[in-house]
């Protein structure tokens, strides 16, 4: 790939880790970090009711989840900025042929090309 190409993909990577970065901050800034008690807003020193406990608990367990998935893509954007640097972007680790540039402008952190990917998910 061409190195012009290849600065063009580096800042599209940059610019998504940063916002996965922020994204992954504001989370745990707005639901993972405070307690049960912060989360409802009650101050005062009574129990819980069953329902709100469970409110806050799945919308707990999303917020982990959703920060999983954002930890796991921000990952992946890792690995692709690394093979920038070891100029195999754009080949799929599988078989090492060019990923088409259609499928990098879509998903920038694409470690296989169509067919491999297809093999890939059939597999799951």
């Amino acid at each position: 790939m061409r190195k012009k190409s290849l600065e063009y993909y580096k800042k599209k990577l940059l610019k998504l880790r940063d916002s996965l970065v922020e994204e992954i901050k504001q989370l745990e800034e707005r639901s993972l970090s405070k307690t049960q008690r912060d989360a409802s807003g009650d101050l005062s020193g009574y129990s819980f009711h069953m329902a709100d406990v469970a409110t806050a608990s799945h919308e707990r367990e999303k917020a982990l989840n959703l920060r999983g998935s954002e930890e796991n893509l921000l990952y992946k954007v890792d690995q692709a900025l690394y093979r920038i640097e070891k100029k195999t972007y754009g080949l799929c680790i599988q078989c090492q042929r060019k990923i088409d540039k259609k499928r990098l402008n879509a998903i920038p952190y694409a470690d296989l090309c169509i067919k491999c990917q297809a093999k890939q998910e059939k597999k799951t």
